[in-house]
């Protein structure tokens, strides 16, 4: 199988990579936010920037903080203000699926 993006990135520039996971642990340590919320924002703001891949990697994490099925459900829906039915149409389904599956 071949490796992702993300997988290729990290084994072939792995300074930057590294610099970059810093920023992301940066990010994520508590702050204003809880952590179920940031997930919650990580997942919309995806959707609404084409990467469904990342906005589904962050709903089993937003579960496993107490996210329930309706909050993964209105913030796929809150990606109607931004991108119309796009954000629906390419993310509902499969955000919906992967919470049931995590």
């Amino acid at each position: 199988m071949a490796k992702s993006g993300y997988e290729l990135f990290q084994s072939e520039s792995p300074k930057i990579a590294a610099a970059f996971n810093g920023l992301i642990a940066e990010l994520a340590a508590p702050s204003a936010l809880d952590p179920k919320t940031k997930h919650l924002l990580y997942i919309g703001m995806k959707i609404v920037t084409g990467d469904q891949g990342a906005a589904f990697f962050h709903v089993p994490m937003a579960k496993k903080l107490g996210a329930t099925r309706e909050e993964i459900r209105e913030t796929v829906l809150l990606t109607l203000t931004i991108c119309g039915l796009k954000g629906i149409n390419t993310s509902l389904a499969s955000a919906l699926e992967a919470y049931d599956k995590a």
